[in-house]
């Protein structure tokens, strides 16, 4: 596997899940990813990838033969339409809804939409607003 370009200083490097049946969860996140303009990275015998997120089967030498459990993803999208377009595409490509589109309490401009994948992740979608889409990113540094 070979990944395009190397992102020093993010929280999370890479995460992996995995899955049961691997058409199914590569036909749902081939969807979803559309909708928010990531492309499929690249794929092999029990794996696919895209960005930082690899999913591979149980089968995989990274996976030793476990199934992942169940995790939360957050993917961020670049407006209210975007969310709505990965709900429907989720639903199309085997999720479940876990929670419609809509505004949430968290913070104010907050619209995400949930969806459980075909191995009971759950799979957000958000838009944190046009006054956060405007902010500044802020870099810590230890």
């Amino acid at each position: 596997m070979e990944t395009q370009e190397l992102h020093r200083g993010r929280l999370i490097d890479h995460i992996q899940l995995v899955v049961r049946d691997l058409a199914a969860s590569q036909g749902f996140y081939e969807a979803v990813l559309k909708v928010l303009k990531v492309p499929l990275g690249g794929a092999g015998e029990g794996y696919f990838w895209a960005d930082e997120l690899f999913v591979s089967t149980a089968d995989s030498e990274a996976a030793q033969g476990k199934l992942t459990g169940r995790h939360h993803l957050a993917f961020q999208a670049g407006d209210k339409a975007t969310v709505d377009a990965f709900h429907k595409a989720a639903l199309a490509h085997g999720g479940t809804d876990n929670g419609p589109p809509g505004e949430r309490p968290y913070h104010p401009g907050y619209y995400a939409a949930f969806v459980l994948d075909p191995d009971g992740n759950n799979i957000e979608a958000v838009f944190h607003g046009e006054a956060r889409r405007s902010a500044p990113s802020v870099k810590v540094t230890f």
